[in-house]
């Protein structure tokens, strides 16, 4: 009896030693037992936060980030459920330490990123930071390659919660097997790590990026422009419309733990009201993250009750995760749809041209159908109350004609439930 206990303890001990090696090595990015709980599987909603890249660029500090914490708290937006503190690019000293390792660039950071990182998490919020898969970061920083598991491990003691990983100064790299190098990583940490790829769709993440990381940019970088794309040297800042046309064929990758990423919010950076307002409006139709980009410590009262429609921000965290599809209405007119649970949708009419429009619909001369959700909607036979999700109030049935006039650049928004007559 007691080699046979002996032997049982030995066998056990080796099948321990077994899944902990297997876990911490994270030499297989596709293993289900390690990755079942940690990695692919942390966002079943669209991620929401907020990013410094958009304002602030590299011009960031210690002091200046905690006043946008405490306003990212006092704000509402945490309660109107923003988790996510992100720093973007040129949070690291210009080089890595003598052991290799990266260091918070000691005059922008004087406590370091952990003590930081801790000021995050006493508001109640979590935290993110950012990287690159090649030699250097885009703004000319120390980036990952060849660093993948020390970095993981030093963003764990951190605390992070999330990780941007960009993709400059990559020379020759293989872009899924990078992406999956870095997930690993973090897997092999035991944390919790939420894994942004930021590959800007070149290598269509949609087709691979499923339980490598949880979110995968579509598009080059968002400009501040609703309309028209910029140049600035040689690459293109994307508008918020190029951006949008840019889903409608990807939209049946979007879903739990593996989002499309059209890029950051630009509410509160410039357009107009709106503008904003669309913008906004767009991106929950998507179902995408949002990661606010304004400074929020100087936000308009106009645009933290943007940001901060719970009403809207409801149909982005929809639990079905499906992304909206357009159909294309008289006058130039554009209306978006989006399936909900509960036999519920939203209806989001655009007018992206530079005039005003006028919607005048007969609902039951509409009928709506989706084969990717299911979908299918005759209103001739079937009856639904109304919620303008902007006016916030109750706007009557589909039982009667809908007459509006909507700006240029506007969207209207409702919120349908089935109804009895």
């Amino acid at each position: 009896m007691n080699f046979f206990k002996a032997f049982s303890l030995s066998f056990l001990c080796l099948v321990n030693l077994f899944n902990t090696y297997s876990q911490s090595s994270g030499s297989n990015a596709n293993d289900k037992t390690a990755g079942k709980i940690l990695t692919g599987q942390l966002a079943p909603t669209p991620p929401m936060g907020f990013n410094t890249w958009n304002t602030f660029q590299t011009k960031i500090n210690e002091d200046m980030l905690k006043e946008m914490v405490d306003v990212f708290v006092s704000s509402g937006m945490r309660e109107s459920g923003y988790q996510y503190f992100v720093l973007d690019d040129g949070w690291m000293a210009m080089e890595r330490d003598q052991n290799g390792s990266l260091i918070a660039d000691p005059v922008k950071f004087p406590h370091g990123m952990k003590a930081f990182a801790d000021y995050v998490h006493a508001k109640g919020l979590k935290f993110g930071i950012y990287n690159c898969a090649g030699s250097k970061t885009c703004a000319g920083y120390p980036g990952t390659r060849g660093h993948e598991y020390e970095d993981a491990r030093l963003y764990a003691s951190w605390g992070v919660d999330f990780l941007k990983y960009d993709w400059c100064n990559t020379d020759s790299l293989n872009t899924p097997e990078a992406y999956k190098t870095m997930s690993a990583a973090l897997r092999a940490t035991g944390r919790p790590i939420v894994f942004s790829i930021c590959e800007w769709g070149d290598h269509n993440p949609w087709l691979w990026a499923v339980g490598i990381g949880e979110l995968y940019r579509t598009t080059g970088d968002i400009g501040l422009s609703f309309f028209s794309n910029k140049k600035y040297g040689n690459w293109e800042a994307q508008s918020v419309i190029s951006i949008l046309d840019k889903q409608i064929p990807i939209r049946k990758y979007n879903g739990p733990n593996h989002w499309n990423d059209p890029d950051m919010l630009e509410v509160g950076n410039g357009m107009s009201y709106n503008e904003d307002k669309s913008h906004f409006s767009l991106w929950c139709m998507l179902a995408a993250p949002l990661a606010a980009g304004n400074d929020l410590r100087k936000m308009s009262p106009q645009t933290r009750d943007i940001l901060t429609n719970k009403e809207m921000i409801a149909v982005d965290q929809d639990a079905r995760g499906i992304a909206a599809f357009k159909m294309v209405m008289p006058d130039s007119l554009e209306m978006w749809v989006k399936p909900l649970k509960n036999n519920e949708l939203v209806i989001c009419f655009l007018n992206r041209t530079g005039n005003s429009k006028k919607i005048d619909l007969d609902w039951k001369d509409l009928n709506i159908s989706d084969a990717q959700s299911g979908l299918e909607i005759h209103f001739d036979n079937q009856y639904f109350s109304l919620r303008d999700l902007w006016l916030k109030k109750d706007a009557g049935k589909t039982d009667k004609k809908l007459v509006r006039e909507i700006a240029s650049h506007e969207v209207i928004v409702f919120k349908l439930v089935p109804s009895l007559k």
